[in-house]
């Protein structure tokens, strides 16, 4: 380490939060192969999560928040089978869907790892049930690529992309564009 660069890490010992924030950053920067690159780099974030065999991030902004799976859900008679019901969150109902079965990988086990990501979006409130979420993951913009091998679950037409971190793959699913899909939208039997 360089005498500026530890002079630099000593100036934020007062500083915990920002000096964790700088050790984070220079770690990410040795681990992308370019130690010396401008710390204005522009950074992605997004939650990392599993539909079965497969993982996914969504961006942030996507997301309101991500709970434990409701004990109690009420199903709704005529709603298609992914719809699995409405829930009781915090006194306000939630429509509850179950994503990996949407998009035709199953029915998502109701395991310890299961959660339910909350849609930020205020014209259509939802949950959606994924098998795991793994927290924050955080890229920088010139880790996107464009394209990413195709999945075993359907999910082609709700992917933006994909961010690689050497050998990971972690392709971008639109959450928003689930959203607004017209077959998302009709969650009840024809």
């Amino acid at each position: 380490m360089t005498t500026a660069a530890g002079s630099e890490l000593r100036a934020l010992r007062e500083h915990p939060f920002e000096l964790l924030r700088e050790l984070e950053r220079r770690s990410r920067l040795a681990l992308t192969g370019n130690p010396g690159e401008d710390a204005g780099t522009e950074e992605w974030v997004g939650i990392g999560l599993r539909l079965g065999s497969e993982r996914f991030v969504v961006a942030r902004e996507e997301v309101r928040e991500v709970l434990m799976l409701p004990s109690t859900l009420t199903r709704v008679p005529g709603a298609r089978a992914w719809m699995r019901g409405l829930a009781n969150v915090r006194g306000h109902l939630l429509p509850i869907a179950d994503l990996r079965a949407f998009l035709g990988g199953g029915e998502t086990g109701t395991g310890r790892a299961a959660r339910v990501l909350v849609a930020n979006s205020p014209e259509f409130p939802v949950g959606l049930i994924v098998d795991e979420v793994y927290g924050f993951r955080r890229f920088l913009q010139r880790e996107r690529v464009g394209e990413c091998a195709p999945g075993v679950i359907r999910a082609d037409r709700y992917i933006e992309g994909a961010l690689r971190r050497g050998l990971e793959v972690w392709p971008v699913f639109s959450v928003a564009r689930l959203l607004q899909s017209r077959e998302f939208q009709r969650a009840a039997e024809d």
